[in-house]
């Protein structure tokens, strides 16, 4: 027997998220109205906001939830592909927004000013992932890019790959940042080996090494600050 669904419409009008968006504006909505939009529809015994608190609840918020790949959210009771793929869909829209926002407005004059940029980036990330912030000659950020997945040591992070966007975007320096998704911030060998090795790249094109971050749960180690990488 099919399930019986519930859709948003079937809410009183003051519950209903689309007419509050409209009535009150999107910053007005929580996360869950927001999502329940996306979704449009619940499950038997569940609205599309109850739904949407659900998934919410079992990726560990927002954060959690946009790391999550459309196969991951498939399995989500009452997420199909279209629920997913909408999902995914509206992150991507948001992270590629986020990467045009700072070109006129984000400065990182300091490993801390970094950290704050980067966490929101990589903190709840399932695996490693490398990533380049490209700065101009004012330390404004130009854009954000994403190098590989899986670690260091598993993923070689190649002076090619890590200055071919640089050197497009006429960088005049960059900061390297990946994440431990076991939360300790300690660099290791690899990490310590590969970023000196980007270091001596960088002097030899004229871009700047500025720092590596190892972003952790709530923590970071600047290679630079440590004394781990040469000057």
């Amino acid at each position: 027997m099919k399930e019986m669904s519930y859709t948003i419409k079937e809410l009183p009008v003051e519950d209903r998220p689309r007419e509050k968006l409209m009535t009150f504006g999107e910053n007005k909505l929580s996360n869950s109205e927001l999502i329940a939009i996306l979704l449009s529809s619940g499950i038997k015994g569940r609205t599309a906001i109850e739904l949407a608190q659900d998934i919410l609840c079992q990726s560990g918020g927002l954060l959690g939830l946009a790391d999550q790949s459309v196969d991951e959210l498939i399995q989500k009771k009452g997420i199909g592909q279209s629920k997913a793929t909408r999902l995914k869909a509206a992150f991507e829209l948001g992270r590629r927004l986020s990467d045009f926002a700072p070109a006129k407005k984000t400065v990182l004059r300091s490993p801390i000013h970094a950290v704050d940029y980067m966490q929101t980036r990589l903190k709840l990330k399932k695996q490693e992932v490398f990533i380049v912030v490209l700065l101009d000659i004012k330390s404004q950020v130009i854009k954000v890019e994403e190098i590989s997945k899986g670690g260091l040591a598993k993923s070689i992070v190649h002076p090619r790959e890590v200055f071919k966007t640089a050197i497009r975007a006429s960088a005049a320096g960059i900061i390297l940042g990946h994440n431990h998704p076991s939360g300790n911030t300690t660099a290791s060998p690899e990490d310590i080996t590969i970023t000196n090795k980007l270091i001596e790249a960088g002097n030899i094109i004229g871009i700047k090494v500025i720092d590596h971050l190892i972003i952790g749960d709530n923590n970071y180690l600047s290679m630079r600050e440590e004394g781990l990488i040469e000057c």
